[in-house]
């Protein structure tokens, strides 16, 4: 596939689209090999990565889906279920988390750039792979380190649920570049 046809076809593709067919785990290696070809700020490459599989996964969704209950004034048993669905219907669910280093003065929005780049390219080669993928970054991203250990310096940017699919993607319009773009001479 041309990388431009590639870039145009890349989706998010929701985890109640996936069907229950299983990612190889050599499938998720290429997709975590190519989020480590993102460019970087002097090298630090700061994007970490947590797979979850199997129970893992179940067990991820019913402390997202607490920590909601506990966590949320207006509670709403729908958004409560649906945290829970998100995971059981994934077949891999992918921490997007960040390392950084404190002693390190690069500003924080480069090393997020880096992390989210990288995420780039996962996506895009899960979408080669005929893969279904989306980013999802809740508020509950911030209690991350009580479910699985963080490193000192680590934080959670997002959650990547990936699954397989049947649906055909929609197609994408959007509006002309010149309509984002100035030219000076």
């Amino acid at each position: 596939m041309k990388i431009l046809d590639l870039i145009k076809s890349r989706r998010s593709i929701m985890p109640g689209q996936y069907n229950n067919s299983l990612i190889d785990d050599r499938d998720i290696n290429l997709i975590l090999e190519a989020a480590n070809w993102a460019p970087t700020h002097k090298k630090t490459e700061p994007w970490r990565y947590k797979v979850l599989k199997n129970q893992i996964k179940d067990d991820f969704g019913n402390f997202m889906g607490k920590k909601y209950k506990e966590l949320t004034p207006n509670f709403s048993n729908f958004k409560y279920k649906n945290l829970i669905e998100k995971t059981k219907k994934s077949s891999v669910i992918i921490l997007i988390c960040m390392q950084r280093d404190p002693n390190e003065s690069l500003p924080e929005w480069e090393e997020i750039a880096s992390v989210s780049m990288s995420v780039q390219n996962m996506w895009l080669m899960a979408t080669n792979l005929k893969i279904g993928a989306y980013w999802s970054s809740p508020k509950l991203i911030n209690f991350i380190g009580e479910f699985i250990p963080l490193e000192n310096g680590e934080r959670c940017l997002g959650i990547f649920y990936m699954g397989k699919y049947d649906y055909q993607t929609s197609i994408r319009s959007p509006r002309p570049i010149d309509d984002k773009v100035k030219w000076f001479k």
